[in-house]
């Protein structure tokens, strides 16, 4: 019976340690070499050979574009700047409500424009009777249309004020949102030169009119 020989081949031995001597160990990878970053990386979508630099220029060329042709970039609204303008905003409707109230007032009592529009039609009415007249044209020519002229006055200043009052009522709906705070006493005064300029249209029309008081009769 055959023997089997289990000794290894000494020529595969001598063919590894040849190897070994010839080339020295089998290199190792050294993994404490961080990969170079990879320069002018490119975002995705964009055509490749083109270079970040590339992007980047092409970037401030379409805003230097945009410059030229008058695009303004959206910026964040300044604080300061927006409560400026409603301060101003608030200061010129408090000013018109306090003039509405003063107008609303003015036409109740009477304005010196009123006592003048008085007296020239005083005067015209002698000059017109002057050279004689009926008692009912003197009333008529010399105190009637005074009387009518001081109504016609009031009412004008009646009727600012209500439109003036309407006005800083109605403005916060149609201002801008920064506008639309309204301090509660420019409400007040303007509700009140409203009613103040109701009140005096009310009366001066009934004045005009003679519906109030009306003119002396030459009999009585």
């Amino acid at each position: 019976m055959r023997r089997m020989n289990t000794t290894p081949s000494t020529a595969t031995t001598d063919d590894t340690e040849e190897k070994e001597t010839a080339g020295g160990p089998a290199a190792v990878p050294d993994v404490t070499k961080k990969a170079a970053p990879e320069e002018d990386a490119v975002p995705d979508g964009v055509a490749p050979g083109v270079t970040a630099s590339d992007v980047t220029e092409m970037v401030v060329a379409a805003t230097d574009a945009a410059a030229e042709d008058g695009i303004e970039t959206e910026l964040e609204p300044d604080p300061y700047a927006e409560a400026e303008a409603a301060a101003a905003a608030g200061a010129g409707t408090g000013a018109a409500a306090v003039v509405a109230a003063g107008l609303g007032i003015v036409s109740l009592t009477g304005a010196w424009t009123g006592r003048v529009a008085a007296e020239r039609e005083t005067l015209i009415g002698q000059i017109k009777t002057s050279g004689g007249g009926s008692a009912a044209q003197q009333i008529s020519e010399i105190y009637g249309d005074a009387w009518h002229s001081t109504a016609l006055v009031n009412g004008l200043f009646a009727l600012l004020a209500l439109i003036i009052g309407v006005f800083v009522l109605v403005r916060p709906a149609f201002g801008a949102p920064s506008e639309r705070p309204q301090a509660g006493w420019v409400r007040s005064v303007a509700r009140a030169g409203v009613a103040l300029g109701v009140l005096g249209v009310l009366i001066s029309v009934a004045m005009y009119f003679d519906l109030i008081v009306s003119l002396p009769s030459a009999a009585g």
